[in-house]
């Protein structure tokens, strides 16, 4: 009998984390490659999705994604052929201090996934986990995600 083939990680990756990806390297940029590169996968919804739309629109980030040949939209569609797109049914409130929180965790329970990948030190961070699920910074997912 031959061994069942291990799952593919899958990371729901906070709004924060994804613009910080997009606009400069580092590794937040890593995390995105390694999605793209098919070594985990992608979890959002399209809530999260939506929030990204509207945090890449602001005037600060207008010239720098003109700069690359980008624009919000088309970040956002490549990033949901890319992803396995969760759908909620319910949004708990769990985050108090930021209720837009909770839809990352929602999207993570929906959409099984492993972990959380987040920059958020005032809100999710300090969580450390969310029923069993560990959030991360970037770097931590990154070790996960090789050592998987």
């Amino acid at each position: 009998m031959s061994p069942r083939p291990e799952r593919t990680v899958r990371i729901v990756i906070d709004t924060n984390l994804l613009v910080s990806g997009v606009i400069s390297d580092g590794p937040p940029r890593q995390l995105l490659n390694s999605a793209k590169a098919g070594e985990f996968e992608f979890c959002t919804s399209e809530t999260l999705l939506t929030e990204l739309l509207d945090v890449l629109s602001r005037g600060k980030f207008a010239a720098r994604l003109a700069q690359a040949g980008l624009t919000p939209q088309s970040i956002v569609d490549d990033l949901r052929k890319l992803a396995v797109i969760a759908t909620p049914t319910a949004v708990p409130r769990v985050v108090p201090t930021d209720p837009d929180d909770d839809h990352v965790l929602a999207a993570a329970l929906t959409g099984r996934a492993d972990l959380i990948a987040s920059g958020d030190k005032r809100d999710l961070l300090p969580l450390g986990s969310h029923q069993g699920m560990p959030i991360v910074t970037a770097v931590e997912a990154l070790q996960r995600i090789q050592g998987h």
